[in-house]
């Protein structure tokens, strides 16, 4: 089969080249991609586990069947034509939405998942502060936290304001300034991590909690803080595909490459200014 695979540090030592077609173990399935989306910081791989395949989201068939997936982070990806596949992770793919779009969701829809419920203990009601809401990752948390029935509080760049309007949060504020007469929140997602994490403990009401998907966060007697790596998981996954079904929460796409286009789809996964993820169309949906 076709795959991406690197072999050094950075995207120039990326190669499609034709590799193995993985056999399936016990307990997994062999996924025939469609679609395989990226991060910017997947090729940071240690150099005895070279040469690697990248990717941890992808959209594809088994046995005619359309499933989609975020894939473990200890193994080999799947920017390739076929990826070996725990039947465990694999959830139906969305309807409402093609391979493309689908590949787009498995990684910041759980981050957001897990950061808002599962970790930061969201419910109705509740303030939230979302930073770089306009980003993969806050994008989710803010339709998401809306539909839980939070007051949603997106923090962007004046650049990216209207983008997280479009989305409705109830309010939106500049990255550059958000704590000038903001309100105690009950929770903070951080997906950005630096110097607007540090600023964000203080709109932390006393007995809140700080959550972080991008760094360790500072510690504060008055707040509980929890940073996280999101996990692969089906069962959240399954919850989202009904609120994509329903309309309720949508991926946003940056731009799409095929997989020959390995090394140009990572540079743009690496530039600023990006609206969406980054996905390779492996093969026709």
């Amino acid at each position: 089969m076709r795959a991406v695979r690197l072999h050094g540090q950075g995207p120039d030592t990326l190669v499609v080249e034709e590799v193995t077609t993985p056999r399936p173990a016990s307990g997994e399935a062999l996924v025939e991609v469609s679609a395989a989306a990226i991060t910017r910081d997947e090729l940071e791989w240690p150099q005895d586990r070279l040469p690697a395949i990248p990717s941890y989201e992808l959209a594809g068939t088994v046995d005619g069947e359309p499933v989609y997936a975020l894939t473990p982070f200890d193994r080999d990806g799947v920017a390739a034509e076929f990826a070996a596949v725990r039947q465990d992770l694999l959830a139906p793919r969305p309807q409402a939405l093609d391979a493309v779009q689908s590949a787009a969701v498995p990684l910041p829809a759980l981050s957001a998942w897990q950061g808002l419920f599962d970790h930061g203990a969201l419910t109705a009601g509740q303030r939230v502060l979302i930073t770089g809401a306009a980003g993969g990752v806050g994008n989710f948390a803010t339709q998401l936290a809306l539909r839980r029935g939070a007051h949603v509080i997106g923090a962007a760049s004046a650049a990216r304001a209207d983008a997280v309007r479009r989305l409705g949060a109830d309010e939106v504020v500049d990255s550059a300034g958000f704590s000038d007469g903001l309100a105690p929140v009950d929770l903070v997602f951080d997906t950005v991590g630096g110097e607007l994490l540090e600023r964000s403990v203080a709109l932390v009401r006393e007995g809140g909690r700080l959550v972080s998907v991008a760094e360790e966060p500072p510690t504060d007697a008055r707040v509980a803080t929890r940073y996280f790596v999101v996990e692969p998981r089906r069962e959240p996954l399954v919850e989202i595909t009904a609120l994509i079904e329903a309309g309720h929460v949508r991926p946003a796409i940056d731009s799409v490459f095929p997989l020959d286009d390995a090394r140009a789809a990572f540079e743009r996964s690496m530039a600023t200014g990006k609206a969406g993820k980054v996905v390779f169309s492996v093969a026709e949906d």
